[in-house]
């Protein structure tokens, strides 16, 4: 049953819709991907709110119509007298506003709500770009993790094999025998539970680029992770203070902040507007004359506004305006920090993953000779089972622990960008050159 279990999980796998490096799948998710596509359509309505600020500057021109019918019954000694008949006119007003600080105001903080939309598209493309990454790579570790089992079931199978001749002989006991089918079983199981890894991870990666995942490109053989440039960890915690997209992101919100201030304060202020309407009025009679009548009508002015009381309203949205202010000021500290420590944790991950790399390619290569000490003292009889079944699994999870290390010192280095604010497609595409053709 466990057999039929590996057979039919390798099945599922064996089937993949594409195949494709890891630009490709980027490219992907960048056509695919439900969060990007919300991002990119929230970019575009940002760039409409300049638009809505500036039409508070520009002309408004109204159109209002009206018509009525009438019906007039005069009763007087004389016989009496109806009229009935229709008045109807219309009115066009062209307002021009001369001096409205608050419309100004909100002109500018039109420019920077656009400039915001920008600033977290940027933020959503470098998420993108980290999400796709994390997702390919937790694909190709799942897939380094079921080699290394299945090296390590093949290897348990091989060892058990023997050990069973071994006591048909006489040379071992029965101990060794179930020793060794005991690692076979846990191998198998361990084997079954990463077949069930990969397929996850691969459909967390069709999540994000809409389609199946095939065969993806893995890491060369033997490839060099390059050191962070600048090797300073001090430079990228400054770069990330200014540069971060989420600090931009703060900074916007504030200027706005400290507008909206300006805006509730000129709720105070007198407004002043050029008022010129044309009109026309009609009515199907005048009094006292048969017939109707038609009146134009063209006027042009100033017209202004002075605020005296409104309530205490306008003192309360300023006072409202100035908190909110103080608020802005705290949070864009906040980002700066939180900036920082990004900066921080990935320049680490960075610099402590390539000497765990190091360690881990040393510590394969003495798991592998200590494996075959291991197996040749065996058959010499200089060695037990349980070491060469020790050594089987020391090498195995060695392997899952480089794999691991490589794919997050790779995380690490597009996190450290991102911090940065400098995270784009170039970057894939020099990571894309450390992998193999698919």
């Amino acid at each position: 049953m466990k057999r039929a279990a590996v057979v039919l999980l390798a099945g599922l796998l064996s089937a993949p819709a594409w195949s494709a490096d890891l630009l490709t799948v980027y490219r992907q998710a960048l056509a695919n991907d439900a969060r990007f596509a919300a991002a990119r359509a929230e970019r575009e309505a940002g760039q409409e709110r300049v638009v809505q600020g500036r039409a508070g500057l520009l002309p408004n021109v109204a159109l209002s119509a009206n018509t009525t019918w009438n019906e007039v019954e005069v009763r007087t000694v004389l016989p009496r007298q109806e009229r009935n008949y229709n008045t109807n006119g219309y009115t066009v007003q062209l307002t021009q506003p001369l001096f409205r600080w608050q419309n100004w105001v909100q002109y500018r903080q039109g420019e920077l709500q656009t400039a915001l939309a920008e600033a977290q598209f940027g933020q959503a493309g470098q998420d993108l770009i980290l999400r796709v990454a994390e997702a390919y790579f937790n694909v190709l570790n799942a897939q380094d993790a079921l080699d290394a089992v299945s090296q390590l079931r093949t290897a348990a199978a091989e060892q058990l094999e023997i050990a069973k001749v071994s006591f048909e002989v006489g040379t071992v006991t029965i101990t060794d025998v179930h020793e060794a089918q005991s690692r076979f079983d846990l191998a198998v199981a361990q084997e079954i539970a990463a077949q069930n890894e990969l397929v996850v991870r691969r459909q967390v990666l069709a999540q994000i680029v809409g389609a199946e995942p095939g065969e993806l490109a893995p890491l060369r053989a033997g490839v060099d992770l390059l050191r962070p440039q600048p090797e300073n960890i001090a430079d990228w915690v400054s770069a990330a203070e200014l540069g971060s997209y989420g600090v931009q992101a703060q900074q916007l919100l504030r200027e706005i902040a400290t507008r909206e201030v300006q805006r509730s304060r000129a709720g105070h202020y007198p407004t002043l507007d050029v008022v010129a309407t044309r009109g026309r009025a009609n009515s199907g009679y005048a009094q006292g004359v048969d017939g109707g009548s038609r009146t134009d009508s063209t006027t042009i002015g100033l017209q202004l506004n002075v605020p005296l009381f409104a309530g205490g309203g306008i003192s309360s949205r300023e006072r409202e305006a100035a908190a909110l202010k103080i608020k802005a000021d705290a949070e864009l500290e906040a980002a700066r920090r939180e900036a920082a420590l990004a900066a921080r944790q990935a320049f680490l991950g960075v610099t402590s993953g390539l000497a765990q790399v190091g360690a881990l390619e040393a510590a394969q290569v003495s798991s592998s000779s200590a494996l075959e000490s291991n197996r040749l003292g065996y058959e010499v009889g200089v060695r037990i089972n349980i070491d060469v079944l020790n050594a089987q699994s020391q090498l195995a999870d060695t392997r899952q622990r480089l794999a691991r290390a490589r794919y997050d010192t790779l995380l690490a280095q597009l996190r450290l960008k991102a911090a940065a604010g400098t995270l784009g497609e170039d970057d894939v595409e020099q990571l894309n050159a450390l992998l193999t053709t698919p």
